[in-house]
């Protein structure tokens, strides 16, 4: 399935030239943007701390070994009531992928690295870190087939690794969750508008980009208190962790009331390991890459190259996945 894009790859490994026309590109696009098949490499690009979906992605993807290999981490910036800066964000979402690891039995060394401590002042201008440092070397290790880039955050991480090394766009695959659809009429969306200029890098740059929106897409993968009860809780210690934050999360934003009405939490980042362990339950389509404008809108220009964007989610089939995995992460 891959064949035209393993050829790519070893021409780039080898430093010969990957792109002759205009045609040569979009071939190639549509080769590597094929939905994955068998066990591929990966790497996770996390606001972890922002608020408690990302931990569900990340505990989701490492017990996911017989579709992913993940072989690192990434602490993305982020910028809400829960950091006082970007920088801070990264921080505490680094230091939480370490306490989602320890459950795991995971060794942190080598494996989890923090991010940006900003977002890009401008455009065209990388943030330099050691995750975009890993992300390069690891893009750039001969292989046959791309690097799957899992971003579910800010894309700080990832725009600057491409900015700092071109050479990786034809290497790696970024399934990103931001934005909304492009008939919607903004935009904005937390992980898109929290940086600006690295959003449009994933759109501008002809790097390989599955987007996986929010509105009317992502947002159906919404759990309820008693599911998580009924499902999670008890199971496995990582769950039992994730129940508390849920439940946490449950009694600030309903003000202790979330059993006297109906009430759910989405839980976004999920959508990105659920392409790679299934991509039915996930439907996508080829479409030129939208213009992000400066005032957060979706704009189209004639030659855009193509990127993949989801359309639809199955809900049950996803969490039914992740729950029997959490399980299965021990007591």
């Amino acid at each position: 399935m891959l064949r035209t894009s393993r050829r790519a790859l070893v021409a780039a490994a080898a430093g010969a030239p990957l792109m002759r026309s205009a045609q040569d590109r979009d071939a190639l696009l549509r080769k590597m943007l094929e939905p994955p098949s068998g066990r591929v490499p990966v790497v996770i690009d996390t606001d972890t701390y922002n608020e408690i979906d990302d931990q569900y992605c990340v505990a989701y993807g490492i017990l996911s070994p017989d579709r992913m290999d993940v072989q690192a981490v990434y602490a993305a910036p982020y910028l809400n009531d829960r950091s006082t800066s970007a920088g801070d964000g990264m921080e505490k979402s680094y230091q939480e992928i370490l306490r989602i690891l320890k459950f795991l039995g995971r060794d942190a060394g080598g494996f989890a690295f923090r991010g940006s401590d900003r977002f890009l002042e401008s455009a065209g201008k990388p943030v330099d870190s050691p995750a975009a440092r890993d992300l390069i070397q690891k893009a750039l290790q001969p292989r046959s087939t791309p690097l799957y880039v899992l971003t579910v955050g800010c894309p700080a991480n990832v725009s600057s690794a491409i900015l700092m090394e071109p050479k990786i766009r034809d290497r790696i695959v970024v399934v990103w969750l931001g934005g909304t659809t492009h008939e919607w009429p903004s935009a904005r969306e937390f992980n898109l508008q929290q940086d600006l200029h690295a959003s449009r890098v994933l759109f501008d740059s002809g790097a390989p980009l599955m987007q996986i929106p929010t509105k009317n897409v992502s947002e159906h993968l919404r759990t309820t208190v008693p599911e998580m009860e009924r499902w999670v809780k008890g199971r496995s210690r990582l769950g039992d962790y994730l129940f508390g934050q849920f439940l946490d999360y449950a009694r600030v934003h309903t003000q202790g009331r979330e059993a006297a009405y109906p009430w759910s939490k989405v839980i976004w980042d999920i959508s990105v390991v659920a392409w790679m362990v299934d991509p039915r339950w996930i439907p996508s389509s080829l479409v030129p890459s939208p213009v992000l404008t400066g005032d957060f809108r979706w704009s189209r220009k004639p030659g855009r190259h193509l990127i993949r964007v989801a359309t639809n989610v199955s809900r049950d089939p996803v969490f039914h996945d992740l729950f029997e995995k959490l399980a299965r992460s021990g007591r």
